[in-house]
């Protein structure tokens, strides 16, 4: 899953409809080229792909001004669904890379409370197991005859995964105790849509 892709369907989603610079401004205004690597390209493109795949629809063509004309789109039944599967993903198992779980805690506050919980409890599980085999590796790794600097490697590992547990259970201790609104608190959570497009 690309974090560009989840992140354009949560701001057309967000709007209910939107033109491609719109998209651009709100990411960018969340700085999400650089926590995300999200650039203008990509998100022009995944709207293009999105579209195609029915995802999204075109709903407007707007004169540009001195450029291309503006093209807006709105969500389709088939891109909510892609959009909470592609969420949920993203905070129940996400790469590696940061890309993904970073777009996610930036819209988890479009789903149920208890819902983000549980997504985020499963991560968790899923981290302390690999925070324990880090370990495991990193106290075993010079009986398997590797060189004993690669136990530094391990223990690295060991180190990201100690991060992301402490991190994770913080974030699930404040969700349990009501920080935040979410999309089934009393108050419009931040990325839901307007009220005429639910």
């Amino acid at each position: 899953m690309s974090a560009t892709r989840l992140l354009v369907l949560g701001v057309v989603r967000m709007y209910g409809r939107a033109h491609g610079y719109q998209v651009r401004r709100e990411l960018l205004t969340w700085s999400a080229d650089k926590w995300a690597n999200v650039q203008p390209g990509s998100i022009y493109h995944a709207l293009k792909k999105m579209t195609s795949e029915q995802l999204l629809e075109q709903v407007d063509v707007e004169p540009g001004e001195g450029g291309p004309d503006r093209v807006a789109y709105r969500i389709t039944a088939a891109g909510e669904t892609e959009f909470h599967v592609l969420l949920g993903k993203a905070l129940s198992s996400p790469r590696d890379n940061g890309h993904e779980i970073s777009a996610a805690v930036t819209l988890m506050t479009t789903l149920p409370r208890k819902r983000v919980i549980g997504l985020l409890r499963q991560q968790l599980v899923r981290i302390e197991s690999d925070r324990l085999s880090a370990r495991l590796l990193a106290e075993d790794s010079s009986d398997w005859g590797q060189p004993p600097h690669i136990g530094e490697l391990y223990r690295l590992w060991e180190r990201h995964a100690d991060a992301s547990v402490g991190w994770l259970r913080e974030l699930i201790e404040r969700l349990e105790g009501g920080e935040y609104v979410m999309a089934d608190d009393d108050g419009r959570a931040f990325g839901e849509p307007p009220d005429d497009s639910r």
